[in-house]
């Protein structure tokens, strides 16, 4: 297993972030590749979002998705690099 498969593990393990932030309890997560020019920076850059918070396509008052409501999305629960950052520090 190479470093960047263990490291996409932990990120999964964490559970999506969003649903931990609103006290929602521990949901089982993909790790979403933060985009830069709309590719993948590398399988560092992730941040575990359950399936309604990653791609489900919702944006209510209730949940945002992801995909494809970035802007939405990041105005509900703040930036992909904040939440990357809150990853980092959790798994440290």
């Amino acid at each position: 297993m190479t470093r960047a498969q263990r490291h996409i593990g932990r990120v999964k393990a964490l559970g999506c972030v969003i649903c931990r932030n609103l006290s929602l309890g521990e949901t089982p997560a993909d790790a979403h590749h933060i985009l830069r020019s709309g590719r993948r920076i590398d399988d560092f850059h992730t941040i575990p979002l359950c399936e309604l918070h990653h791609r489900s396509g919702v944006n209510s008052a209730e949940a945002v998705s992801r995909h494809p409501w970035k802007r939405e999305f990041e105005s509900k629960y703040g930036s992909e690099m904040s939440l990357l950052a809150q990853t980092i520090r959790e798994l440290a």
